[in-house]
């Protein structure tokens, strides 16, 4: 078992002198200490942001207002300045390539900028022939491909808002996101591909198109069609057996869309302006609809992206994500930076596990990024990256990655450091992440992102150090929520982050700070295991479970409620051709007694077919427990915000 705490990789002088992060400190003229990098920018936030804005020489005007005024939740950014996403992603850039897409049937697609330039100006004066102006929102039901990230562009340079869903969200998922936004605009595909198949989605669209009146268009992407596979469906086709009405508003396919050149012009909006709704996940409830700021976005992106990843011009930038998921916001920052996105549509494990890795390969990826399940998977399947000799770095989201995921990256990939990375789809980016000034030690997160003024909060609301306790942001970010759409008086808005500390921003995970300002992430606050008065995240649970290969995936859950102890139910997903049996289930009960506590040996282990997990992966803890204590299935989570609502059939009342 590996150390927590364990150093894995260290950075040598021509590393931290070659750094981006290290550049700007010596262009701010301070010291090359993190630390006190850090303390300066979340004290003098007005200075911090506003170097931000001229050492990238933000596209737009940035107005004589004060940069920072009110209190949270009720933050205005840089009052009286104006800029545009689009603008400042698709400056003009010499040589290199603007994007690449890669499918996993092996089609492949490069463009340079100037083409990306024209089709963005192709599809933005297309929309503006819909109708779509500032203000007007346009969803879309698209994967990971080129014309996602075109027609967000467009999008953007109007002024209108984006927002949207991957193809293998369910119709009801989808309808309970888009008709909360009222898009004037769907773009669509007929379908998508996925671990070696093909599915057909032009009856789901329809569907879809049906239950929004707002609609003056639907675009038909024919992804499916233009691979020999699947067909853009016609309006007079039904929608669905349960559809009672047609598609709204007139059809039109995307070379329809894109059909007339027009100048690439770009509308300057107010620095709060929305530029995007994203959604919570929706499981156990009505998605949320977070919105975002291009002035927020633009500034949070260019930060994080070039302090935090090291990524800048030259770069090819990867990160396995959907359309989905908060990580496509952030993977197509690249092009604020100059780097190279790279686009996937596909499954992680196909045609083998190392997927993935070959296409970092292939690619020549610089810096290479998934969720920390894939690194655990990797490492289980006994996986030797091989190439990669343009890496630079790793890294790891989406939930904490044990301390044996860090030391197998190590071991495999010596010189390439890892960099976990937690934050979440209402801020879009890292409050904790990591530099290559750092150390990388097992299991910890090496810092706090600069900007982000984050500390742990006792029950009492005060902060400790080397203690576990609630994630709390005491200082505003711009890349907070301007708003939730549809919440005019701010109650939605402010009962989801502002009710437990007034004017604190609460996160809802359980986080330790170290007395160096390094971290580690132990889970969801609201999926506690407390065990006789001792609060453990599930993190370090899953971490001595995992371990076992005979172990694929699990979930725990204590049942416990204020002032009474109850049952501590283990869950597992066994890997292939392996059983429970009672030599396996004292082998995890012994683990756990030993390397966490005798109070977290669970009082039954039950194999089940699968963990339920949302769209973009995290396991449904909350839910299962409400399952466990006598919710109604149909009542504890939406099945169509899930991956597999099919195995939350095998977990009952206790």
């Amino acid at each position: 078992m590996v150390a927590e705490g364990e150093l894995v990789w260290e950075p040598s002088e021509e590393v931290v002198a070659s750094a981006r992060l290290s550049r700007y400190l010596e262009w701010l003229g301070r010291p090359a200490a993190y630390e006190d990098a850090w303390r300066w920018s979340v004290d003098h936030p007005e200075e911090f942001w506003t170097s931000i804005w001229d050492y990238f020489d933000v596209i737009g005007e940035r107005g004589d207002g004060p940069v920072v005024s009110g209190t949270m939740p009720g933050v205005t950014w840089f009052a009286g300045s104006s800029l545009n996403y689009a603008e400042n992603a698709l400056r003009p850039r010499d040589g290199g390539a603007a994007l690449v897409f890669v499918s996993e049937d092996g089609a492949r697609q490069e463009m340079t900028h100037a083409e990306l330039r024209e089709e963005v100006a192709r599809v933005r004066t297309g929309l503006r022939r819909l109708g779509v102006g500032r203000g007007d929102r346009v969803a879309a039901y698209v994967p990971n491909i080129p014309q996602a990230l075109i027609a967000f562009l467009a999008t953007a340079s109007l002024g209108a808002i984006w927002s949207a869903g991957s193809p293998d969200f369910g119709v009801p998922s989808v309808v309970d996101r888009f008709t909360q936004i009222e898009p004037k605009v769907l773009i669509a595909v007929d379908g998508y591909h996925y671990n070696g198949k093909s599915y057909d989605r032009s009856a789901a669209v329809n569907e879809i198109a049906a239950a929004l009146p707002s609609l003056r268009a639907t675009v038909w992407i024919p992804y499916l069609a233009a691979a020999g596979e699947g067909r853009a469906p016609q309006r007079a086709e039904p929608a669905s057996p349960h559809a009672t009405e047609p598609p709204h508003g007139e059809v039109i396919g995307w070379e329809g869309l894109r059909a007339e050149q027009g100048p690439l012009e770009f509308e300057r909006l107010p620095f709060d302006h929305p530029l995007w709704i994203l959604y919570s996940s929706g499981t156990t409830g009505l998605p949320k609809p977070i919105v975002h700021g291009h002035g927020g976005v633009v500034l949070e992106h260019l930060k994080s992206l070039t302090f935090h990843q090291d990524v800048g011009e030259g770069d090819v930038f990867f990160w396995y994500t959907t359309t989905g998921w908060m990580m496509w916001n952030y993977l197509i920052g690249a092009l604020l930076v100059g780097a190279t996105p790279v686009l996937y549509d596909g499954s992680a494990t196909h045609p083998s596990p190392a997927a993935l890795w070959r296409i970092a390969d292939s690619e020549d990826v610089t810096y290479f990024g998934v969720g920390a399940p894939y690194i655990m998977a990797s490492l289980k399947a006994g996986l030797r990256p091989e190439g990669l000799e343009k890496l630079r770095g790793v890294g790891s989201t989406g939930s904490p990655l044990p301390p044996e995921g860090f030391a197998w990256l190590a071991a495999e990939l010596p010189g390439v450091p890892l960099g976990s990375f937690s934050g979440g789809t209402d801020v879009c980016t890292g409050f904790v992440g990591a530099t290559m000034l750092h150390p990388v030690r097992a299991g910890i997160i090496p810092c706090r992102s600069l900007g982000a003024k984050v500390e742990s909060y006792d029950p009492a609301g005060e902060p400790v150090t080397g203690e576990v306790g609630e994630l709390v942001v005491t200082r505003p970010m711009p890349s907070m929520p301007v708003m939730f759409w549809n919440d005019p008086s701010g109650e939605r808005y402010f009962g989801s982050y502002f009710d437990v500390y007034p004017g604190v921003w609460r996160h809802g995970d359980w986080i330790k700070i170290n007395e160096d300002g390094s971290c580690v992430i132990y889970g969801r606050s609201d999926s506690t295991l407390n065990r006789g008065g001792v609060r453990m995240g599930t993190s370090e649970f899953y971490r001595v479970v995992e371990r076992f290969e005979e172990i694929a995936d699990s979930l725990v859950i204590d049942t416990g409620q204020l002032g009474q102890e109850g049952r501590l139910l283990l869950y597992v997903t066994l890997a292939e051709g392996a059983e429970l049996t009672e030599p396996l289930q004292r082998a995890l009960c012994d683990a756990l007694r030993t390397e966490l506590s005798p109070r977290h040996v669970p009082n039954e282990i039950h194999a089940v077919p699968g963990i339920p997990r949302t769209l973009s992966g995290k396991k449904l803890e909350v839910p299962v427990r409400k399952i466990l204590l006598g919710t109604p299935v149909e009542q504890a989570a939406n099945p169509d915000a899930m991956a597999n609502p099919e195995v939350l059939s095998h977990f009952r009342p206790v």
